[in-house]
């Protein structure tokens, strides 16, 4: 099995990996990368196994690197995401007059729960502080 990839950079700044195809070599797909783009051929070990934040990842000389700028992005919009998600049955029970105390206090929990986690997220100091940070949204 081959375990040669290619790496290079993306427009947007990201990383692309080129997998050759079984019964190929990683030279063999080098037509593949766009033509003036710098390269490297690396082991597949040199991948970063946890793709968590893989729209973060960077091409640093022959390494993939997390950009945490970025990381701390997709982090935010997951937050935002899980936040509305949770919201919104509390957002009809509002409108409920029986139910709009209690889903006012509920509310308040989610807003404080999601407010401590932006703090954190922000805070952040590296990827692994950052999956600490927002593990229950990833």
């Amino acid at each position: 099995m081959n375990t040669q990839r290619i790496i290079y950079p993306t427009p947007d700044g990201g990383v692309a990996i080129t997998v050759p195809a079984p019964g190929l070599s990683a030279a063999d797909v080098l037509k593949d990368v766009p033509p003036g783009v710098a390269y490297e051929i690396v082991d597949a070990s040199a991948i970063p196994s946890d793709r968590t934040f893989r729209n973060a990842w960077e091409k640093a000389g022959s390494q993939i690197q997390h950009n945490l700028t970025k990381a701390k992005e997709i982090a935010h919009e997951k937050r935002r995401i899980k936040r509305a998600e949770e919201f919104a049955p509390l957002d009809i029970e509002s409108t409920i007059p029986a139910k709009a105390s209690e889903a006012e206090a509920s509310r308040q929990l989610l807003r404080d729960k999601y407010a401590t986690m932006q703090v954190a997220i922000d805070a952040a100091a590296d990827i692994d502080a950052l999956k600490a940070a927002a593990t229950e949204v990833l």
